[in-house]
């Protein structure tokens, strides 16, 4: 097995998949396991803590070398052509399992989306096996790495909303979420078989939402307005005004606002909403614009954006 040489920030780890799972039509359940995942590690809860996959490249089969890897990785990653590295993509750990050299991630992809060109991360997901190897970035015990957006303000009512690709997100969140924490989850799949049991606090009501071939997001749309009592369910969002790259937390903006200045004190509804990209952006503009939420009360996330090719 290829291991790093030198101590990274970031956990670069090659690492074997333990299993493979079918759970729905719309998800696969991939464990993957590795020595090195025993360095995993992040300060209190996990949430819906991102890391990086790096798939090898479906025609060449060129995949990514740890091996000497230093601080200048990335860069010289970059600097090759996708045909020799692979592709990185981005990913939920939905849970963590064992400990110390059997640490292993379990990660829920996603199979297909609907009008979304299909990338290598769904292809890889498709036929992956036991003994199958693949690079993950993750975080390092010690060392700040981000990736974790859900920060609700103490006492918040939580507003969780999302689509399959949210959905292992989510239901991290929710099993790691204090016995005392109350709100609704929203969550939009494909076919009603994709529907998950999930462990959340008593206080927490899960609606599951299946499309059934109807239009990708409305009815997400429209069980989040009339839950928040919003007068007129539609707002256009026209194809130019959706940024791809949508990413507003109290943290970071993407169009470049200016981010919040404190936590936004105690109780009031805390945000987080993820998922195809134009869908994000109508639901931010009801919370925002008719609702008047704070930067500190809200997460909304682009993690795809439909017809467009997903990046890292």
């Amino acid at each position: 097995m290829t291991v790093t040489t030198s101590v990274l920030p970031m956990l670069l780890a090659d690492v074997e998949v333990v299993s493979v799972e079918r759970i729905s039509p719309t998800f696969a359940r991939v464990e993957l396991g590795g020595p090195e995942l025993a360095h995993f590690g992040v300060d209190g809860p996990r949430y819906d803590q991102r890391i990086k996959l790096i798939f090898p490249d479906p025609e060449t089969g060129g995949r990514t070398s740890t091996e000497g890897a230093d601080e200048t990785w990335l860069a010289t990653w970059l600097d090759r052509p996708a045909s020799e590295r692979g592709h990185m993509r981005t990913y939920t750990i939905r849970d963590v399992r064992g400990s110390g050299e059997q640490t292993t991630f379990v990660v829920d992809m996603v199979l297909h989306l609907e009008g979304d060109l299909v990338g290598p991360g769904s292809l890889w997901a498709s036929t992956a096996a036991p003994g199958d190897r693949i690079v993950v970035l993750a975080p390092r015990r010690g060392f700040p790495y981000g990736g974790i957006e859900f920060d609700p303000t103490p006492g918040s009512d939580l507003l969780l909303v999302g689509d399959e690709t949210a959905v292992p997100a989510v239901c991290s969140v929710l099993e790691q979420l204090p016995a005392d924490a109350r709100g609704t989850a929203f969550l939009e799949v494909p076919v009603a078989a994709d529907v998950q049991d999930v462990r959340r606090p008593a206080g927490v009501e899960v609606v599951w939402l299946a499309r059934e071939g109807a239009e990708l997001g409305l009815g997400l749309h429209d069980a989040v307005v009339a839950h928040l009592g919003i007068p007129g369910a539609t707002v256009e969002v026209a194809p130019d005004e959706v940024d791809p790259d949508l990413w507003e937390t109290p943290s970071y903006s993407s169009s470049g606002e200016e981010v919040a200045d404190d936590a936004g004190g105690v109780g009031g509804t805390y945000a987080w909403i993820a998922g195809e990209s134009k869908v994000v952006t109508g639901l931010r503009r009801h919370l925002v614009n008719e609702l008047g939420f704070d930067r500190s009360r809200v997460a909304f996330m682009g993690y795809w954006r439909r017809g467009v090719a997903m990046r890292s």
